[in-house]
């Protein structure tokens, strides 16, 4: 069984420097695709598309730990609501929830040993399930009626291209960190 503490363990600076760097990412990148949606003519879609949020909360849990991870995940949507006003306000708590989960899963898996891919895998379908199960709760336990049960596939199908893409660089940018020095 493979320990999770095995891993060096990273100076509270460094995660917290790591986490600082996922948050700047994560509130950042959206906005720059914002921008290129708005010259583009098809304005928030490709945020939709890319999931430029996933990707520095993913890589910082697998880099920095599962706090890193939690926090990043957790700040981002709040920080970026605040300065930007996206992700909408209704669609808020469940982005919060969502990348917690995959920074924190990300950041419990970082030490496991099984390919980098099976853990992206992991770790997506983790975040969109209790995503997936929150909207479920808010729809029908709390009648919540301004978040539809249809917006948990509609966003599976809008952003597989950035699944697509998570696979490909969070498993080689991984690798290249974790190799600079060989």
């Amino acid at each position: 069984m493979t320990d999770v503490n095995v891993k060096n363990k990273l100076s509270v600076k460094a995660q917290t420097l790591y986490t600082l760097g996922a948050i700047t990412a994560a509130v950042l990148l959206p906005q720059l695709l914002h921008i290129m949606g708005a010259v583009s003519g098809t304005g928030t879609a490709l945020g939709e598309t890319f999931l430029p949020m996933h990707l520095p909360i993913i890589l910082v849990g697998f880099l920095a730990g599962p706090y890193a991870g939690a926090v990043s995940g957790l700040v981002s949507p709040l920080l970026s609501f605040a300065f930007t006003g996206m992700p909408k306000e209704v669609m808020l708590p469940f982005m919060m929830i969502e990348l917690l989960f995959y920074g924190l899963t990300a950041g419990l898996l970082s030490n496991v040993k099984i390919p980098a891919i099976a853990k992206v895998l992991i770790v997506q379908i983790s975040g969109r399930a209790v995503r997936a199960a929150a909207i479920l709760i808010a729809v029908y336990a709390l009648k919540n009626t301004a978040v539809p049960a249809a917006v948990i596939w509609n966003s599976i199908t809008a952003g597989i291209f950035g699944i697509a893409l998570q696979w490909a660089l969070i498993p080689l940018i991984i690798y290249r960190v974790e190799n600079k020095n060989d």
